[in-house]
C-alpha cells in the first residue's frame, strides 16, 4: 500500500517520464488572481499562461498543488469532520498542456497512470463527458475502452468549465471510482449521485474555446488542458478505503491528536480529532505562506480554522494547548515534500501556541455565556443574533464556531440578527471616529476603510501581485475612474507594495493592466494604520474601479531598503554592546539608499566605538543565517527579551525578528526586535555594512548615518579612488603605494633623528649651528611646553635633562621620551613648581607611557619617570602627554 508521500511522488514522475516540468507548489495566497482568497485549485499558478499574459519556459507542466477552501464560495470548513472527503486543506495533483497536446493525449495519459501505474482495475472505474462532447465520448471509448453506460454524459454545467464570465472555458470529463455496492449512492447523473459510491477522482478540463462577453464562443488557436486529482481521494481508493481521514497521512495526524489528548482516536471524540487534523494543515501551511490571525481578510479566515480546531481540542479535554503540540507531527508526514513546512515550524509553532493561549483565556466565559443562553431557550430554536455578535465581539467567537457548537444541540443561529448587530457596532465606531477632533479631510480614508476593509498585505512574500482596484482618488476625492495625466492615489484589496511606517519608506514601483493602463508609484502611504494608498501619475491607459491590475515593486528599491532595515537591528544591537544598555533607539530612517539611526547617548562615539560597532554587524552579516519571523503579543515579546522600536504602534499580535547568532552567549540570538516592517530573508544578503557619519542631533541624542551592499560597495570604491589620487601625487603606481609610503617614513624617520640629535644638544645645553633653544619651546594655553624625543639617551639622564629644560622654561612642562637602540623607550615627564598644582607629572607620564604599551609610572608631582616597551610609539607618547595637557589646560 503506497502512501501519500509516495503516491505524490509516483505522480509526479510519471508526468516527468511523459515530458513535463514537475513544478513546485505555489503559494496560498494567490499573487495572480486578487479575486480568491486563497489557492483553491491547481490551475490557479498558471492562470496568466492560460491567459496569455504569461510565458513559461515550458508547455507541459505536473505539480501537486496545496489548496485550502475556507471562505468564499468555496467554502467546506462546517463539513470538515463530519464527512469523509470534506477538508479545509488539500492537495491536487495536476498535469497542464499550455497549446500543446490535447483531449486524446490527456485522456491517455490519466487512463495510463490510474490503470497500469497505480494498478486500479479498469471495472471499477467510469467516466463522464459534457453531453456535447462527442469527440471525449468517442475517446475514452477507443482508449480506455469503455462501454457506452460507462461514460456518462452530464448535460449541466457541472461538466463545462470556464474561468469567469468571458476568456477561456471548456468541457470537462471526470473519472469516478466504485467503491462497491457496500457503500451506498449512485453513478454520476443519478437521483443518488450524493452518495459515497461512486467518487470522482480526477477532472479533466479541455480548455477549447473562448468565452465573448455577447454569449458567443470562439475555438481557442491553442487549446489547453488542467486537470486536478485530488491526492487525497486517490489515496484513499488506492489504501482501500472510501475515507480521506483513514489514509496513511490524515491518521497519522490524528493519532497524534489523539496521543497528545489521551483519548481515543475512534471513540466519542472522533470527529473533533478529524477536524484538529484537518485544521492543523490549513492553519500551518497558511502560517507558513505568511498568513498571520487577525480580525480581517485572509487572517480572520486562519483565526476561524484555527479557534474551530482549538474548540474541538477543548471538547475532548484538554486542558492545556494542544495544536502546538501537533506540528513536528505535521512536519515529519509532510516537511520532506514542502520544505517551507520545515523552515516555519518554528513560527507555526508559535503562533499557534500564542492564538489558542490566548483563545482558551475567553473560550471559558463565553462558553458559559452560550450555555446560560440555550438553557434559556430550552435547548430548542434559534440563538438570537445579538448573543451571537456578543460572542464574536467581546469573545472572540467567529459567527461558524457558535454555530458548530450549536449543531450537536439541533440549533442555530439567527443569521438576520447577528448582520444587524455587526452594522450597528459600525456605526457606533463611526460616530465616535466622527468626534475625535480628526481633521474633516481625513474622513475620505475612514469611509474608504469602512467599506472596503483592510489592504491584504502581500509584500512579506512577494514583489509582484495582482490586485481589484476598490478605489481610486483625484484631489482627495473618490472617482470612478482616472485618465492619463491625472495624479492620483489607488486603494487596492491586496498589495505587495509597504505603506510607510516604522521608519521604512514607502515602496515605489508600476501598477498596469491588460488593456494598457500603466501607473508608476512613486510613494506608497498608510492610512488607519492597514489602507495601503498607491500615490502616482497615470502615464497612458485609463483605470477604473473594480479593475484588476498587475503590481510590481521595484524590487532592487525594495532589496536595498530591506538591507538596510534589517541593517538597523543588527546596529542597534551592536551599540547597545559598545557603549552600553542605556542605548535606546530614537528614530530611524530607512530607505533604499541609506539608514540613518537615531540612539540615546551622552557623547560622541570615539574612533575605536565606531569601528568595533562595525566589526560586530559585519561578523554578524557574514554568519548568513536565516532571518526568522515568530507572532507573539506585544508584552510576551517583550518579556521574552524582544526591544520594540521607536514610534511603532503594535496591534494584538506583533511580528518579532530574530538575527544572527551570538557566539559570545552560547549561541543565542544576537537581535530580537519588534518591527512590521520588510527584511532580508538571510543577514548575509545584507552584504556589507559601513558607517559614513556619527554626529549630534539633540542632546544626548546621537545619530549614525550608513550604507549596506551596494551603496557601501560604492563608498568603499571611492575610498579606493582617493588613494589612487594620492599614487597619482606621488607619481606611482596605486600598486606601489605601500611601498613609497613605508619609504617616506623611514625618510620622516631619518630626518626625525636628526632633528632628535639637535635636540638632544639643545636638551643638552649644546647650541646646534646657531640654533636658538627658544625655538625648540611651544605653547599651549597658556603654558610653555618642550616635549622632544631624543635618541641614544639613557634612560637614566632623562631627569637631568628635564630638570634643564624646566629651569630654560622658567614655568612650564617638560617631557622628553629616551629611545635606546633596542627598541625600547623611556619617558620623563617635569612640571616646574608653580604648576603642579594644575598638572601632575606622575599622571602625565602614566599617559605617556601607556602609549609605548607601558604601564604604571612613578615619580612627584613635579618630576616622574616610566618605560615602554615600543619606542616606536615614542611620537603617540608625546602625543598623548600633550593631549592631557591640552585637556587640563583647557578644563581650567
Amino acid at each position: 500500500m503506497d502512501g501519500l508521500n509516495e503516491i505524490r511522488r509516483k505522480f509526479l514522475d510519471y508526468f516527468r517520464a511523459q515530458g513535463h516540468e514537475a513544478v513546485p507548489s505555489g503559494p496560498l495566497v494567490p499573487n495572480n488572481d486578487p479575486t480568491l482568497l486563497f489557492t483553491n485549485a491547481g490551475m490557479v499558478p498558471f492562470k496568466n499562461v492560460f491567459t496569455g499574459q504569461e510565458t513559461r519556459p515550458y508547455v507541459r507542466a505536473a505539480s501537486a498543488q496545496k489548496c485550502v477552501r475556507a471562505g468564499g464560495k468555496h467554502n467546506d470548513l462546517d463539513n470538515v469532520g463530519y464527512t469523509a472527503r470534506h477538508h479545509t486543506f488539500f492537495e491536487m495533483l495536476g498535469n497542464f498542456s499550455f497549446g500543446d497536446y490535447f483531449k486524446a493525449e490527456a485522456i491517455e495519459f490519466a487512463w495510463t497512470l490510474i490503470t497500469k501505474e497505480f494498478g486500479i482495475p479498469k471495472d471499477r472505474l467510469m467516466a463522464t463527458v459534457y453531453a456535447e462532447d462527442d469527440e471525449a465520448f468517442d475517446l475514452w471509448k477507443k482508449i480506455a475502452g469503455l462501454p457506452d453506460a460507462k461514460i456518462i454524459r452530464i448535460p449541466t454545467s457541472d461538466n463545462f468549465w470556464s474561468m469567469g464570465d468571458t476568456g477561456p472555458c471548456g468541457p470537462c470529463s471526470e473519472i469516478f471510482f466504485d467503491h462497491g455496492d457496500r457503500i451506498p449512492g449512485g453513478p454520476p447523473g443519478s437521483p443518488d449521485q450524493d452518495g459515497d459510491r461512486f467518487i470522482e477522482i480526477w477532472n479533466l478540463v479541455f480548455m477549447q474555446y473562448e468565452q465573448h462577453a455577447d454569449g458567443t464562443r470562439a475555438n481557442l488557436p491553442k487549446p489547453s488542458i488542467d486537470t486536478g486529482m485530488g491526492l487525497e481521494r486517490i489515496a484513499a481508493v488506492l489504501q482501500g478505503t472510501h475515507d480521506n481521514y483513514a489514509t496513511d497521512l490524515m491518521r497519522a495526524l490524528i493519532v497524534a491528536s489523539a496521543e497528545a489528548s489521551k483519548s481515543d482516536p475512534d471513540g466519542a471524540q472522533a470527529v473533533s480529532h478529524r477536524v484538529i487534523a484537518d485544521h492543523l494543515r490549513s492553519s500551518s501551511f497558511l502560517i507558513a505562506d505568511g498568513v498571520m490571525p487577525s480580525n480581517e481578510g485572509r487572517g480572520y479566515v486562519l483565526r476561524r480554522i484555527m479557534r474551530r480546531a482549538m474548540r474541538h481540542a477543548q471538547l475532548v479535554g484538554v486542558a492545556d494547548p494542544l495544536m502546538h503540540r501537533l506540528v513536528p507531527a505535521l512536519v515529519r508526514q509532510m516537511g520532506d515534500a514542502y520544505p517551507e513546512l520545515r523552515r516555519a515550524e518554528a513560527l507555526v509553532t508559535e503562533t499557534l501556541k500564542l492564538e489558542e493561549t490566548r483563545f482558551r483565556d475567553t473560550l471559558a466565559r463565553g462558553l458559559k455565556l452560550l450555555d446560560d443562553e440555550v438553557e434559556q431557550l430550552g435547548g430548542r430554536g434559534v440563538l438570537p443574533g445579538e448573543v451571537a455578535f456578543k460572542l464574536y465581539d467581546t469573545y472572540g467567537f467567529p459567527l461558524d464556531l457558535t454555530q458548530d457548537a450549536l449543531r450537536s444541540r439541533g440549533m442555530s443561529v439567527d443569521q438576520t440578527g447577528f448582520d444587524a448587530a455587526m452594522a450597528k457596532q459600525r456605526q457606533d465606531a463611526r460616530a465616535a471616529w466622527a468626534g475625535s477632533g480628526e481633521k474633516a479631510t481625513e474622513a475620505v480614508w475612514f469611509e474608504l476603510r469602512e467599506a472596503h476593509g483592510a489592504t491584504e498585505f502581500l509584500g512579506y512574500e512577494s514583489e509582484v501581485a495582482e490586485g481589484k482596484v476598490v478605489a481610486l482618488l483625484v484631489g482627495g476625492q473618490p472617482v470612478d475612474a482616472v485618465e492619463a495625466g491625472q495624479e492620483a492615489a489607488i486603494i487596492t484589496n491586496q498589495t505587495p507594495f509597504y505603506g510607510e511606517s516604522g521608519g521604512q519608506v514607502g515602496d515605489t514601483g508600476i501598477i498596469f493592466s491588460a488593456d494598457g493602463a500603466e501607473f508608476p508609484v512613486i510613494d506608497t502611504m498608510k492610512k488607519l494604520g492597514d489602507m495601503h494608498v498607491h500615490i502616482g501619475k497615470l502615464a497612458r491607459g485609463r483605470l477604473t474601479v473594480g479593475g484588476i491590475v498587475e503590481m510590481k515593486v521595484d524590487k532592487a528599491l525594495r532589496d536595498a531598503t530591506r538591507a538596510n532595515h534589517s541593517a538597523t537591528h543588527l546596529v542597534h544591537e551592536a551599540l547597545r554592546r559598545v557603549l552600553g544598555p542605556h542605548v535606546t533607539q530614537k528614530g530611524s530612517m530607512v530607505g533604499p539608499e541609506r539608514l540613518r539611526f537615531d540612539f540615546s547617548h551622552p557623547k560622541p562615539m570615539t574612533v575605536g566605538e565606531i569601528a568595533e560597532v562595525e566589526t560586530i554587524v559585519n561578523r554578524i552579516i557574514r554568519q548568513n543565517t536565516e532571518v526568522s519571523t515568530r507572532l507573539m503579543t506585544p508584552d510576551d515579546a517583550i518579556a521574552a527579551g524582544a526591544l520594540a522600536l521607536f514610534g511603532e504602534k503594535y496591534g494584538e499580535e506583533v511580528r518579532v525578528l530574530a538575527m544572527g547568532v551570538d557566539d559570545a552567549k552560547d549561541n543565542h540570538t544576537y537581535s530580537v526586535e519588534l518591527c512590521g516592517g520588510t527584511h532580508v530573508r538571510r543577514v548575509g544578503d545584507i552584504a556589507i555594512f559601513k558607517i559614513v557619519s556619527e554626529s549630534a542631533v539633540a542632546s544626548g541624542i546621537r545619530r549614525i548615518e550608513a550604507l549596506t551592499g551596494e551603496g557601501a560597495r560604492a563608498y568603499l570604491s571611492q575610498q579606493e579612488r582617493i588613494a589612487k589620487e594620492a599614487a597619482g601625487a606621488l607619481k606611482i603606481a596605486p600598486e606601489d603605494l605601500p611601498a613609497r609610503v613605508v619609504s617616506l617614513m623611514e625618510e620622516r624617520k631619518r630626518l626625525e633623528r636628526e632633528l632628535a640629535e639637535a635636540r638632544k644638544k639643545l636638551a643638552m645645553g649644546g647650541g646646534a649651528s646657531g640654533g636658538d633653544a627658544g625655538s625648540q619651546i611651544e605653547e599651549m594655553g597658556g603654558v610653555k611646553l618642550i616635549l622632544r624625543k631624543l635618541e641614544g639617551v639613557n634612560p637614566k639622564d632623562l631627569r637631568g635633562l628635564v630638570d634643564d629644560g624646566k629651569k630654560q622654561l622658567g614655568s612650564g612642562v617638560v617631557a622628553f621620551v629616551a629611545i635606546s637602540e633596542d627598541g625600547k623607550g623611556a619617558i620623563a615627564v617635569g612640571v616646574t613648581a608653580d604648576l603642579t598644582g594644575r598638572f601632575n607629572a606622575v599622571e602625565l607620564v602614566k599617559a605617556g607611557a601607556k602609549a609605548m604599551g607601558g604601564s604604571g609610572g612613578g615619580g612627584r608631582p613635579d618630576m616622574a619617570q616610566a618605560g615602554g616597551p615600543d619606542a616606536s610609539k615614542a611620537d603617540a607618547a608625546l602625543e598623548a602627554v600633550r593631549g592631557a595637557i591640552g585637556a587640563l589646560a583647557g578644563a581650567a
